[in-house]
């Protein structure tokens, strides 16, 4: 490995493990700043390193608390801009507010927007993430966006499941929206594709009406970007079970995990809940996988 000497790598609070991991990855130690709470719960930040002319990258998904983080991740990138940065990437692993990426109703904002629009504002002049809700949201910033798919780690640590047949598993879409991201991981598994029919009746509530595809005698894999409340999941695990399905696995990129999301993805309907560590979580029952490596890689290719 060879060490960038050019590069520093600064950590925000939500993701500081994987942060940590990304750093080792291009062979540098994570930059020295400081992070606290006045007692009115602003967020005060202070560099404790010279960072002119530096390639700086400030780690920092926006998860619960998510105005917090962002307000941290602002914050931190204004810093690095103050103090005369080369260049300043924001790693967003998780992109907070992504699902309010359109006007749906008369007074609504489009909050996704706005949140590129005040990270632009901060001073960033790049941004990499993974598994944008939408593709859409790229189109949001006027700076350069990377957005990384992380289905190839998901595919690839399908393909070590014991007695792995791909003629068994299907790969499902739990709603139209899912169906591209969920083809991509089809074909690097090399197994086919089921879709969920849903009727959404307002946020985080909706209704399975059916599913296009054969899922009779097959290992189901319900592939999603995020997993929230989980109640999605939950109403299609049942259906699936109903259509003759052997057993399910559930595949996503962030572990939103809010409300009983935990309690109903710990049933026995589910044979294996595999998650990406782009919001750190510590559920014990639960498969984590490091994205650490392609988001280094990623980072050494800038």
């Amino acid at each position: 490995m060879v060490k960038r000497l050019d590069v520093k790598i600064f950590a925000g609070s939500s993701v500081p493990k994987l942060a940590l991991k990304i750093s080792e990855g291009i062979g540098v130690e994570p930059g020295n700043l400081d992070i606290k709470k006045f007692s009115d719960s602003e967020t005060s930040v202070s560099l404790f390193e010279k960072v002119n002319g530096y390639d700086c990258y400030v780690v920092q998904s926006t998860c619960f608390p998510a105005n917090d983080n962002l307000m941290e991740l602002l914050i931190i990138v204004d810093a690095l801009r103050r103090e005369s940065a080369s260049k300043i990437t924001a790693v967003i692993p998780y992109f907070g507010y992504a699902r309010q990426d359109r006007k749906i109703h008369e007074g609504e904002p489009i909050t996704a927007k706005l949140t590129a629009d005040l990270i632009t504002c901060a001073g960033a002049d790049k941004v990499l993430t993974m598994d944008f809700h939408s593709a859409q949201i790229q189109g949001f910033f006027n700076i350069p966006v990377k957005n990384i798919s992380g289905m190839e780690i998901l595919a690839d640590y399908i393909k070590t499941e014991k007695n792995f047949n791909p003629e068994t598993f299907v790969a499902v879409a739990p709603d139209l929206g899912a169906v591209a991201r969920v083809r991509k991981f089809a074909e690097r598994v090399n197994c086919d594709v089921a879709v969920i029919e849903k009727r959404r009746s307002r946020a985080n509530e909706s209704k399975v009406m059916g599913v296009i595809g054969d899922v009779k005698d097959k290992n189901v894999i319900l592939l999603d970007d995020m997993i929230d409340t989980a109640g999605t999941i939950e109403g299609a695990a049942v259906v699936l079970k109903e259509m003759g399905c052997k057993s399910i696995f559930v595949c996503a990129s962030h572990a939103v995990l809010s409300g009983k999301s935990v309690e109903r993805l710990s049933s026995d309907i589910f044979e294996k809940v595999i998650l990406l560590d782009t919001i750190e979580k510590d559920i014990p029952k639960f498969k984590f996988l490091s994205t650490a490596k392609v988001f280094a890689d990623e980072i050494n290719l800038l």
